[in-house]
Parts: structure tokens; sequence; C-alpha cells
């Protein structure tokens, strides 16, 4: 997983006057390059949900999904982004500070938080350029006549209570865009990830796992914290190894019908003791108990392994396992 950040926020380099949302779409798709990465998902807020949607237009074959979340097909009238580049040019962004604040945020809670204040800090202190730059690029942004050019499965998500992009504005993009869905989210504004960080999040896994039926049973029986934390540790040399997990023994294997996933539970367990495998063996002692076996079903499946995989193999086996269920 890759987060980028705009030209002239975090510290990096501004662009200058004149730039388009293509010109950053064609950053990323820099991005990717440099990692090796051929194709890929892509979610984005706001400017950066509009960015993906560019690069889906100027990339279809590697956009594997995207999600754009309060965003829009257009922000605005051109008028106002040119007048907001000037008024930033010119005093910087601190006068957008308060404006600013009410649209992002319908949560006072999510506001006062650490993450709520340091974005607000960062806009303080962004780049002038970069922000301004950014504006002229979401001045000229329309893609209303081309949403039907989309090709990539579609997710779009709206804060029910977000002045900047409205609901109505995300319904737009799903009519345009063949086949998209939408999601409104209660109680968020223009930053729904920091209004409702986990109804947000629900909402990305669940797509991203509808047209993935590996995935979407790796998750069920290992939990998404597990699944998370070996996505994220992806890399361009680890990546088909992932994929071969992910699309083979969870998306042919585990399944399967002939089999229920208790059984293939207990199958595993038992092969996991035969081979030495005690980090695996850990883990789908855990994933044992969410596919319904008992503590008592988990040992007798260790003690029949003392047999059949040997007594010393089963010693460690019992070790691992009680750790686990302690």
């Amino acid at each position: 997983m890759v987060r980028f950040e705009l030209p002239g926020h975090a510290g990096t380099p501004a662009l200058g006057a004149g730039v388009v949302i293509e010109d950053l779409a064609r950053m990323v798709l820099g991005l990717v390059d440099s990692l090796g990465w051929e194709r890929f998902h892509y979610a984005g807020i706001s400017i950066s949900g509009a960015i993906g949607a560019t690069v889906a237009l100027v990339a279809p074959e590697r956009v594997l999904s995207l999600a754009m979340v309060c965003s829009a097909a257009r922000f605005g009238e051109s008028r106002q982004w040119r007048e907001r580049a000037e008024l930033v040019r010119a005093r910087g962004t601190a006068s957008l500070l308060e404006p600013t604040v009410a649209r992002w945020f319908a949560d006072p809670v999510a506001a006062a938080s650490p993450l709520g204040r340091r974005l607000v800090e960062d806009l303080a202190t962004v780049d002038t350029a970069g922000y301004a730059a950014c504006c002229d690029a979401l001045s000229t942004y329309d893609i209303r006549d081309r949403l039907a050019e989309i090709q990539a499965p579609t997710l779009v998500i709206a804060g029910r209570s977000d002045p900047a992009t409205p609901p109505a504005q995300a319904r737009e993009l799903v009519d345009g865009i063949p086949g998209a869905s939408l999601t409104e989210i209660n109680g968020a504004a223009h930053l729904a990830v920091v209004d409702r960080p986990d109804a947000v999040t629900a909402a990305l896994l669940a797509f991203l796992d509808q047209g993935d039926p590996g995935m979407r049973v790796r998750r069920e029986v290992l939990g998404d914290a597990h699944v998370d934390a070996a996505v994220a540790k992806t890399t361009p040399f680890t990546e088909a190894f992932q994929d071969l997990i992910t699309r083979y023994a969870w998306g042919e294997i585990w399944t399967r019908p002939g089999l229920d996933r208790r059984t293939r539970s207990a199958i595993t367990l038992m092969a996991l003791v035969a081979r030495g495998h005690h980090d695996e063996l850990a883990m789908h002692v855990r994933a044992a108990l969410g596919n319904g076996l008992t503590r008592d079903e988990i040992g007798e499946v260790l003690l029949q392994s003392a047999i059949y995989c040997g007594v010393p193999a089963a010693n460690a086996a019992f070790a691992v396992a009680q750790r686990v269920l302690e």
C-alpha cells in the first residue's frame, strides 16, 4: 500500500501555475511505475479522487478498481477556484482555515482530535504555490461527459453532511460510471475518513473483497488485522507470492464445497504440525477457533498428531497452541 502527497504538500516540491488534473494523474502513474507495479487498486479523497478518476481514464488497463471518497466529476465553478488560487498566492492559506474546518468536519470531536488538528495545521503551513496550483487544477477539471468511459469497478463514498461534495454530486458519479456503487456515510462531512474512519474503512474493504473471493475468505478466516498487516508489507518482490496465496490457497482451495471450514482447519493444523511451521500454526490455531473448533477439539487434533507426526512435533505444537489459547 502506498500513499502519495500532493505537490507542495508535506514538504513535496510544488508545481507552477497552469497545472491540470491530468498532470497529477501522470505523476501517480510515474510513482507506480517506479515501484514496478503494472496494475493497482486506487482510492482517493476529494481532489485525490479526481486524480484517480483521471488515471482510470488515461490508463484504464492499469486500474483494477477505483474508490472516490467525497469527490466529484466537477468541483463547483471554475471561477471560484481561480479566485481561491489568487487569494492564496496573495495572502497564504491562513484566510481559509475557518471556512475550511466547517466544510471538513461534521463531528467536533473529530475536528479536535490529534489527526483533525494536524490536518488543519498542515493547511496553515502548506506551500502556498503548491496549494494554489491544486486550485488551478480543479478550476479546469470537469469529466462529467467522460464518466461512461471509466471501466474500472468503482465505489463512490459520500458524507451525508458534506457541503463541499454533497451526496448529489456522488450520485452524479454513480449515474455516469457504469456499474458504480454508492455508500453514504452518516455524520460525515468532507473529510469522512476523519469523521467516520471505521465506516469508510468498512465500505472500502467490502468493495475490494467483492470481486475477490480469495481475499474475502482469507479475511474471514485469518481476520482483518492479520491480512491488513500482510498486505501492508507487500513489496514488488513479494507481490506475486501474496497474489498466489490469495488467489489459489484461499480462492480455490478454501472455497471448495467438499469440506467445511472446521474440517479444513483441522487438516491444516495437522499439516503444519507435521512440517514444523510454528508461526503458521499459531495463526491457524486462532483461525480454527474462528472456524468453530473448540479448545478441546484443537487439543484432540494435536494429540492425534503425536501418533502420525511424532511426539516431539506434537510437543512443540502443544506449546505453540497453549500460548495462543491462554
